[in-house]
C-alpha cells in the first residue's frame, strides 16, 4: 500500500522536527558543561596582580580589564583551551592511525602489521610511520598481477620479441 504525498510530507517534516529538537538539546547541553566547568574552574582560581593606576592609560582604564580580571572569564578561557589542545591531540591520533583504519575498511591481510608499524613509528621512529603508510595504501593486488606478468613474460616469452632478436 502507497502512502499519499502529504502522508509522506508530514513524516520527513516530523523527522527534520526531531533532528532540529536533538541537535538544540545536545547545543544546550554541551554550552550548560561548558559554562558549569568555567564557574568550577573560576571558583578553583584566583587572579593575583597589582593594582595599575589609571595614569598608565592615556584614556583611562579600558573597559575590557574588568572582563580580564574576572575569575568567570578565565575559568571560561581555561576550559576553551584544554578543549582545543584536547581536539588538536585527537586530530593528531586520527592521522597517526590513518594507516590502520585505511587497512581495515579494505580488510587487508597486513592490518596487525600495519598496525605495529604505527604503534612502532610513534614510540620509536616516524619511519616505521611511513612504512605503514606505504603498506596499508598500496594496491597489492595490481603489484602482485605486475609481478606476475613479469614473471610470466620471462619465462614463456611471446613470439614477437624473438623474431624481432633474430632479425
Amino acid at each position: 500500500m502507497n502512502a499519499s504525498p502529504v502522508d509522506r510530507q508530514d513524516h520527513s517534516t516530523g523527522v527534520l522536527m526531531k533532528s532540529i529538537f536533538i541537535g538544540l538539546t545536545k547545543l544546550v547541553v554541551l554550552l550548560t558543561i561548558l559554562v558549569a566547568a568555567s564557574l568550577l574552574f573560576s571558583q578553583l582560581a584566583t587572579i593575583h596582580g597589582s593594582h595599575i593606576p589609571e595614569d598608565y592609560f592615556s584614556t583611562g582604564y579600558p573597559s575590557i580589564l574588568k572582563l580580564l580580571d574576572s575569575e568567570a572569564f578565565m575559568g571560561f578561557i581555561f576550559v576553551v583551551t584544554v578543549a582545543v589542545i584536547v581536539y588538536v591531540i585527537y586530530l593528531f591520533w586520527q592521522l597517526h592511525e590513518v594507516a590502520v583504519h585505511r587497512a581495515h575498511r579494505l580488510n587487508s591481510a597486513h592490518t596487525q602489521i600495519v598496525f605495529a608499524l604505527s604503534l612502532c613509528g610513534l614510540f620509536i621512529d616516524k619511519t616505521w610511520w611511513v612504512l605503514a603508510i606505504i603498506i596499508a595504501f598500496t594496491r597489492w593486488d595490481i603489484i602482485g598481477q605486475q609481478i606476475s606478468n613479469v614473471i610470466r613474460a620471462g619465462k614463456y616469452p611471446s613470439t614477437d620479441i624473438t623474431e624481432e632478436h633474430k632479425s
